[in-house]
């Protein structure tokens, strides 16, 4: 029987305040514009927007790369996030956060000048997201705020593929984490990402990155082939493990034992898939910190992947939490 292991994960990205709230479609062409994706905005028009909702929105500390830790350290992982906010409340609250799930919030870099980042969350019945970021503090995050002591201690770290638009600051810091020892991973994040990167994500990745994370769209704008197979072959060749994540259709992993094939996780209901793809990402993670054989850690993935999008915003309610996390356990125990 298998034991638990006592590895720790740092997350670096963007740490950005989810404000969540349910609107029909009326509401989001009156006061957000065309409905659906993301657009990036100033902190002023957020808030004449929430000024409008009728009901309060819910808050949630977000961004994707922070979800995967959050997830984690729900999940009762040792964790730590590096990533910039400002000196306002909403950093007040987005720290209380994490340190209520005993994250290491030593991490985490301040600027004087900006807010801390935010994301409005229009979600309609049909569980699409009409998303409007503020960015803030979270974009001035510059090669300075680096340091190979951030990493120290830490066994794996988790990057957030939004970083790139910023590349040498992403690569600053990957070097820092391989200096270390650290084994890391990256979550290509969105197409818009890897079409940026061009050909020099091929040499990151290949430099870098022991585990990839794409998603279908992800995948595509990589190898410019909508076969699927072939990308994640591709990836392969570049890093030890690589996982296409296919939605409601599972996922595709890859390493060096060979091809693995998932499905995806049984949800009841789909009521708002924001965080879906970082949480899949966490599953992963925590099989793979503890040693499970590739399709385990797939099939965690699609799990709490399944859970997450049965409720608003990329969180559980206690009770769920409880009891992903006891079926995680018993997982690793039984292998």
């Amino acid at each position: 029987m298998a034991r638990l292991e006592e590895k720790k994960i740092i997350g670096v990205g963007s740490p950005v305040m989810d404000l969540l709230a349910k609107v029909d479609d009326e509401f989001v062409s009156k006061h957000a514009g065309s409905k659906g994706g993301m657009e990036l905005v100033e902190d002023m028009q957020i808030q004449t927007i929430v000024q409008n909702l009728q009901t309060e929105p819910a808050i949630a500390a977000g961004g994707s790369a922070a979800n995967t830790i959050f997830a984690l350290a729900k999940l009762e992982v040792a964790a730590a996030f590096l990533g910039k906010i400002g000196r306002d409340d909403t950093a007040k609250k987005y720290l209380d956060q994490f340190q209520k799930l005993k994250g290491d919030l030593s991490k985490f870099k301040y600027c004087d000048e900006s807010a801390t980042a935010k994301c409005l969350s229009l979600v309609t019945e049909d569980g699409q997201r009409t998303m409007r970021t503020c960015l803030g503090a979270a974009a001035n995050m510059a090669v300075a705020d680096i340091d190979v002591e951030d990493f120290k201690g830490y066994d794996h770290a988790h990057f957030e593929g939004y970083l790139l638009f910023n590349k040498d600051m992403a690569v600053s810091a990957l070097k820092a984490a391989k200096q270390v020892g650290c084994s890391v991973s990256l979550d290509l994040g969105s197409f818009e990402v890897v079409k940026a990167a061009g050909g020099e994500l091929s040499d990151i990745l290949r430099d870098y990155v022991d585990i990839v994370f794409a998603n279908e769209d992800e995948a595509e704008a990589f190898t410019g082939d909508p076969d699927l197979e072939s990308a994640l072959e591709d990836l392969g060749k570049l890093c030890d493990v690589a996982v296409v994540k296919l939605g409601a259709k599972g996922a595709m992993l890859l390493d060096e034992t060979g091809k693995a094939v998932v499905g995806a996780g049984e949800a009841e209901v789909v009521v708002d898939t924001t965080g879906a793809g970082d949480y899949w990402a966490a599953g992963f993670l925590y099989g793979y910190l503890n040693g499970l054989p590739l399709k385990e850690c797939g099939e965690l993935g699609s799990l709490i992947g399944a859970e997450v999008v049965q409720h608003l915003g990329a969180d559980l309610p206690s009770e769920r939490w409880q009891n992903v996390l006891e079926q995680f356990k018993n997982r690793v125990l039984a292998e």
